[in-house]
């Protein structure tokens, strides 16, 4: 198979593998002799198409024709122009199926005593402020002999933030902080604070909300002589309360994966993005829950997920989530469809309507059941979208601080980056896969070798499972989870 037409409505196919002109290729029993050269990814004219006219993939239009195209010409930047402008106004029409219920199956994680449960025991060493990372890695650094037992790891997570910070700006902060100290990933937390910041402790402590002394202690570097030295102190104190967890059977409805793409690639859509779709109603159908980000990354599919909304009220919580970032980029003078990515490009994605179609195929078919504001943590089984930029490290991390216990990431063009949460990178292509196997935990490009959706969905839960329990360290975490990023949007004093 050289290409591969995705619906029967589409006027375009995608090149499953580099096409020279002069090629010939068939669609649906058709001959297409291929005009120009085009790179695995990218897409071909199975029609002539007018200037203005739609170009359709998906079965929805990624843009519009820039100049007249030739059946079999190359489609891309050159002669597409997307569709996308300011804000519209939306009417919900629901068309969305219930999920089949299915039994759910079990993993090996750690209950804590609010009930939830977490895939990794791990102690989190936690800054209010930058201007204590030194001391927190520090303090990680000196507190590695407290790793025994059943501690899988000791981590401080730096960030720049936490002053010079006002109103909402200020508020992203404490709450993704909040979200970190409440994961049930961690099993213990200190939070390290200087004093004088305006995200000060006990304004996160406003945030936080209840917490329990043993699992959660609390450093001011002002306050102390030697905060290094108090601070290995306190984490011995951790280790103790965090060794006391062992691993216990828990059920898959436990479980809230994340759902996100970096990277992606003309492939991504018709691979990695379906199969976690496919894995996404599987978790659903087990009572589980599911976390879909990106907003950006809906612009020009909105209205699919719109329509699929439970109810009137989550449709229009998801309108106001679409407006709501739409002004976001207008308030910088920026255009909403400025995206996507050079890499994305060379890998085939030609427009942000192109780019999104793909993308929320992540959040398979199910009802959305709820829309999160950034730094909340998922309140409902099923579906969630959540508020966060496509930004990698900006949206996983948002994924944790939401909850999400495991991040399913897909990818096209490969990326190495971990963040808190065990991470597992799905490669779109089986090339990506075989190149960068230090990179790279799970092909999705066997879907192109022939292998069977339903086959691939069920090899790549029993995965997830196994990461869950503890039986598989994903690639990101072999190389470093440390990395934190927490969306800004404000002014900084």
């Amino acid at each position: 198979m050289k290409c591969i037409k995705i619906h029967s409505s589409d006027s375009v196919a995608v090149a499953i593998k580099p096409l020279k002109s002069g090629d010939t290729v068939t669609v649906n029993g058709e001959e297409i002799t291929v005009i120009n050269d085009i790179p695995s990814g990218h897409k071909l004219a199975l029609t002539d198409i007018y200037e203005n006219e739609n170009i359709i993939k998906y079965a929805y239009p990624i843009g519009h024709a820039k100049c007249d195209i030739k059946k079999g010409e190359h489609i891309h930047t050159h002669n597409t122009k997307s569709n996308l402008s300011g804000l519209l106004e939306y009417e919900y029409k629901p068309d969305f199926k219930e999920i089949s219920p299915k039994s759910p199956l079990i993993f090996k994680g750690y209950r804590r005593a609010d009930g939830k449960v977490g895939v990794r025991n791990e102690i989190w060493i936690v800054p209010t402020v930058g201007c204590v990372n030194s001391i927190v890695r520090e303090i990680e650094s000196r507190s590695q002999c407290y790793k025994t037992g059943n501690i899988d790891g000791i981590y401080s997570y730096n960030h720049p933030y936490g002053c010079s910070q006002l109103g909402d700006d200020m508020n992203m902060t404490l709450k993704y902080l909040a979200g970190l100290i409440n994961h049930p990933n961690a099993a213990a937390i200190l939070v390290v604070g200087l004093g004088c910041e305006n995200g000060n402790i006990e304004e996160l402590k406003k945030v936080l909300g209840n917490y329990d002394e043993n699992r959660v202690k609390f450093l001011v570097a002002q306050e102390c002589d030697d905060e290094i030295k108090k601070g290995v102190e306190l984490v011995k104190e951790l280790a103790l309360f965090a060794g006391s967890f062992t691993r216990t059977d828990c059920l898959v409805s436990e479980l809230v994966i994340g759902l996100k793409c970096g990277g992606s690639d003309g492939l991504s859509g018709i691979t990695a993005n379906p199969l976690l779709g496919s894995l996404s109603d599987k978790i659903i159908g087990m009572g589980g829950s599911t976390i879909l980000t990106e907003v950006p990354e809906m612009f020009g599919a909105e209205t699919i997920l719109m329509n699929r909304c439970r109810n009137n009220e989550v449709f229009n919580q998801t309108v106001e989530l679409i407006n709501n970032f739409k002004k976001y980029f207008m308030s910088y003078g920026e255009k909403v469809d400025e995206n996507p990515s050079p890499g994305n490009k060379a890998g085939g994605i030609t427009t942000l309507e192109d780019k999104s179609l793909g993308c929320i195929q992540k959040g398979g078919t199910a009802p959305v059941e709820d829309v999160l504001k950034y730094g909340e943590t998922v309140k409902k089984h099923g579906l969630s979208i959540l508020e966060s930029p496509g930004n990698d490290l900006v949206a996983s991390n948002a994924l944790a601080a939401s909850g999400a216990q495991i991040i399913l990431f897909t990818t096209g063009r490969g990326t190495p980056f971990g963040c808190p949460v065990p991470t597992v990178k799905i490669s779109s292509n089986t090339g990506l896969y075989n190149n960068k196997k230090n990179w790279i935990d799970f092909n999705a490009g066997e879907l192109l070798d022939g292998k069977a959706m339903t086959e691939i969905t069920d090899e790549l839960l029993k995965y997830v499972l196994k990461v869950a329990s503890g039986e598989i360290v994903t690639m990101a975490e072999t190389l470093d989870k440390h990395e934190v990023a927490i969306f800004k949007n404000g002014v900084t004093l």
